[in-house]
Formats: C-alpha cells, sequence, structure tokens
C-alpha cells in the first residue's frame, strides 16, 4: 500500500546566475566612460598676460632687431613691422594671413636669428607683440595664435595699447 501522507516535493532548480556577460558589459560601459570624458575636456593655450600694474614691465628698445609688432585691424586686416615705429627695421606693410602671408614673414625672420646664432652672436629668441584693436574679431586673433604656435615660436604677448601712429597706421586704406 501507498503512503497517502507524503507531500510532492518541488525539484529545487540551481540558485547560481552566470554573470559573466554583465562583468563584460560593466568594463566595456567603464572604458567608454572614461575615454569619452578625456576627449571632454577642453584643449587651450596657455597664455601668460603682462602685468598692467607696473608702468615699465619691459625694457624699451631692447632686442628691437628680434622683435616684429603685429596689429590686427578691422575687415581681416594685418599690419607688421619690425623694430620700434619711430625707426623700424622693416617698415610697416599690410599682409595677408596663412603660409604665404604671415607665417613665411615669420619664418623668414626667425631663420635669419638662426644665422646670426651660428655666427657666434646670441641673439635671443624672437618675440612678438601681437596688438588687436578693439575693431579685429576674435578669429583673427585664433589665427595669429596659431601662427605663432606652427611657427614655433614662443615668446609672444597680447597687448591693447596703441600708440597714436599705430592707430594712424590701422586706419589707413
Amino acid at each position: 500500500m501507498q503512503n497517502i501522507d507524503r507531500k510532492v516535493r518541488s525539484k529545487k532548480l540551481s540558485t547560481r546566475v552566470d554573470l559573466t556577460a554583465m562583468v563584460s558589459v560593466s568594463f566595456l560601459l567603464i572604458i567608454f566612460f572614461m575615454v569619452t570624458i578625456e576627449l571632454a575636456k577642453p584643449k587651450s593655450i596657455s597664455l601668460d598676460f603682462p602685468n598692467h600694474d607696473c608702468c615699465d614691465c619691459y625694457p624699451r628698445y631692447e632686442g628691437e632687431n628680434r622683435s616684429i609688432t603685429v596689429m590686427l585691424g578691422e575687415n581681416n586686416k594685418l599690419i607688421y613691422y619690425m623694430g620700434i615705429l619711430e625707426s623700424p627695421i622693416i617698415a610697416p606693410k599690410e599682409i595677408k594671413y596663412g603660409k604665404d602671408g604671415i607665417r613665411k614673414e615669420l619664418l623668414k625672420r626667425k631663420n635669419v636669428l638662426l644665422q646670426y646664432a651660428s655666427k657666434g652672436v646670441k641673439p635671443g629668441s624672437m618675440i612678438v607683440i601681437i596688438k588687436p584693436s578693439k575693431n579685429s574679431n576674435y578669429g583673427n586673433l585664433v589665427e595669429i595664435l596659431d601662427e605663432m604656435k606652427i611657427t614655433g615660436i614662443k615668446s609672444y604677448s597680447i597687448l591693447d595699447d596703441f600708440t597714436p601712429e599705430e592707430t594712424k597706421l590701422l586706419a589707413l586704406k
């Protein structure tokens, strides 16, 4: 005779869950977010602005044979001269942006300084003074900073003070 009081027990299933796929997806997500955060960081050029509180921050008339002043005007106007404006080594002239314009001149002047250095004279590095006018646009300033990076000129400064003669130069034509 059979025992009727016996309860029917269900078969126990395994409680083990395979997490291999979840671990793989987790690592892929971690790597994805690490890469996107790194790519989202803004890239910028570090600028060192002069202290406008002091009156004679830089020695005047020193190294005029290695200084070039670049003035940015309205309508993509670009004028440069070498030395001081009262007695320039290279007279002020208008030039274009790009590799056949200002980049070519900067590279030529840099090579002249390197030739002096090869003869035993230590002229120092070339200094570029960038003067954007109030009428120039931000894109022109970025273009000239790109030219500094491309030509490898590390000594440059951005100034906003124009002499009356420089203001007249920008107003011509």
